[in-house]
């Protein structure tokens, strides 16, 4: 698996700010919505029921929120870059300006796991999210994602 085969270049945006972490999971819905074709309302609840069960902020300004859906036959992703961090309750306490969302499979059970493990290694380089700090392009970000990370994780 790489992130190419989970992140879409129209799965990649930048926005200037959140109001809230209940926003911004909106905000991503929207995204599946358009995105992957995915029923927005849905994936807004299941994004904040998972997150009911513990934050999914990371640390070091990277929140890797997930949710698993009926009806999906793959993991999908989806990427927002913030010009203003969010507080998101994450591990160090830290405001977040890199989400990466992964949609998975109600049924994915390993495949949802190494996708999480690929983004994770992936958004735990300094350099990669450096990069994606310094860039507003969607392209761009999209590139930095699926060409400068962990080329794959065996499936």
């Amino acid at each position: 698996m790489q992130l190419a085969d989970i992140l879409r270049p129209d799965g990649v945006k930048v926005i200037s700010s959140s109001p809230s972490k209940r926003r911004l999971f909106q905000d991503l819905a929207e995204m599946a919505g358009s995105c992957w074709r995915l029923d927005p309302a849905k994936v807004n609840e299941a994004l904040l029921e998972r997150e009911a069960l513990g934050p999914t902020g990371v640390g070091h300004g990277v929140a890797l929120p997930h949710a698993r859906l009926q009806g999906l036959d793959r993991v999908r992703g989806l990427f927002l870059r913030l010009d203003k961090a969010l507080d998101f309750d994450a591990v160090d306490r830290q405001p977040v300006d890199l989400i990466f969302a992964l949609l998975a499979p109600a049924s994915a059970g390993v495949e949802h796991l190494r996708a999480l493990a690929l983004v994770s290694r992936t958004l735990r380089d300094p350099a990669i999210c450096a990069k994606l700090r310094a860039n507003d392009d969607p392209a761009t970000l999209h590139t930095i994602l699926t060409e400068g990370g962990p080329r794959n994780l065996a499936a």
